[in-house]
């Protein structure tokens, strides 16, 4: 009988995951979510499966993208940003985080991730958002629970305060 390895074509890859170098021996079947849980990360989180709630939402070298679809070894050399990257160096939320907790942009929790993955990456493009850029960016993101008037307000909050710590520092 064969070994798991040769019968998954279990590749060795090399990539870096929130700001850390990491080397792991990936199995040809694993999608990206399937190895962020096998690094102890949770926060992305696979729902449909198929691409289309952005539960799984994750950054890859600076593009959002659905860990589902992905196979976890076109990780190879890139570089990986999940949800749990975005805590401040003291490990505090993130603005964007405190803006979901004070906008009560949750109810389950569920898709949270995926929504401050996609907020993250709409804001690092587009300071300003308009309420349609907002929409656009966050459509491919969906809320069972329909929270979908705070999380418009969680992401114009951010915006907005991200907007005032920058203009304080200058």
């Amino acid at each position: 009988m064969q070994n798991d390895a040769m019968i998954a074509g279990q590749k060795t890859i090399s990539f870096t995951l929130n700001g850390r170098s990491v080397s792991a021996d990936v199995p040809s079947y694993w999608n990206v979510v399937d190895l962020l849980r096998a690094e102890g990360l949770f926060g992305a989180r696979e729902s449909c499966g198929q691409g289309m709630c952005g539960c799984c939402s994750v950054l890859v070298d600076g593009q959002a993208v659905t860990g589902c679809l992905m196979f976890a070894q076109m990780l190879d050399g890139k570089e990986v940003s999940t949800v749990e990257s975005f805590a401040d160096d003291d490990g505090g939320l993130s603005v964007v985080q405190t803006a979901f907790v004070e906008e009560f942009a949750f109810q389950c929790g569920f898709c949270t991730p995926g929504f401050i993955v996609m907020t993250e990456d709409l804001l690092r493009r587009n300071a300003n958002p308009s309420d349609e850029d907002i929409l656009h960016h966050l459509s491919g993101n969906l809320c069972r629970c329909a929270t979908y008037p705070e999380i418009i307000k969680a992401v114009r909050r951010a915006a907005a305060d991200l907007q005032a710590t920058a203009t304080q520092a200058t």
